[in-house]
């Protein structure tokens, strides 16, 4: 591990303030601090949001569920608010990792880092959530741009995610059986204007699958994306699966989302 100064904000403020052109913020360090230790990545200082309470906690008002930038996955998946609001969302940060992760990672770092194989990016896009950060609100499908690639300027910082209360949802994934990173997940939602598909761990970045939303929105059952084929040429290929393998998984993961939407 390269070396670097640590500092501890008690406000977002602060904490921006902090940030030079070479420092990072952490979260729950789930990837930050390995990369670190082999040093594959370094920084002149770590700013810490651990001490900002603002960045923690979950509220649910009218059709609208926030989640804090440091929230954790478990408070996620325990929380009985998101549970009655969006099953779906708790459901998902319970398949987040292991125990140990899910009570160190936050969804804050998880979006912010854009692992290509994270379930949180699917939950984004396929609600149509909002990201909000200490400089601006955007769109998730904008926030996501390319392999751990996201919208974030040098020294913004996320503080929160809104997620629009769905009709119903949906999430299914393959999970590589080791780190449990989905090698393909996807998240289905039915709002009053339409459905939503979310695709991650099957491409570079999150994706939507326009056909079968097309679909889904005149037959809202398992059967209507069954039989529907993504094109393998953009989609991901290493050891684990190939690219025509992760093609076919999209479709099967789909159908069991949609059978899971409640």
């Amino acid at each position: 591990m390269y070396s670097f100064d640590y500092v501890r904000p008690s406000g977002v403020t602060e904490a921006a303030g902090a940030a030079g052109e070479n420092d990072r913020f952490l979260a729950g360090g789930q990837t930050l601090l390995p990369t670190l230790k082999l040093r594959l990545s370094e920084a002149d200082k770590l700013i810490d949001l651990g001490g900002i309470p603002d960045l923690k906690g979950i509220s649910v008002s009218g059709s609208e569920v926030t989640i804090g930038a440091m929230t954790r996955h478990a408070d996620v998946a325990g929380s009985a608010e998101v549970k009655s609001a969006i099953p779906a969302l708790a459901h998902l940060a319970s398949l987040i990792g292991d125990p140990q992760v899910r009570n160190r990672g936050t969804i804050g770092g998880s979006i912010a880092n854009n692992d290509p194989a994270a379930d949180y990016p699917a939950a984004l896009v396929g609600l149509g959530a909002t990201v909000h950060t200490n400089k601006r609100s955007i769109a998730a499908e904008d926030f996501f741009v390319d392999l751990f690639e996201t919208a974030l300027e040098d020294g913004e910082l996320v503080t929160k995610v809104s997620f629009p209360v769905p009709e119903k949802a949906g999430y299914a994934k393959f999970p590589n059986p080791a780190s449990r990173f989905a090698l393909t997940g996807v998240f289905v939602a039915k709002t009053s204007g339409g459905v939503r598909v979310a695709v991650t761990g099957a491409g570079p970045c999150v994706f939507r699958q326009r056909e079968m939303e097309a679909a889904l929105y005149g037959n809202f059952s398992p059967d209507a994306v069954a039989s529907i084929r993504t094109d393998p040429s953009d989609l991901n290929a290493d050891i684990h699966a190939s690219a025509e393998y992760r093609a076919h998984l999209i479709s099967v993961m789909a159908a069991r989302a949609v059978k899971a939407a409640k």
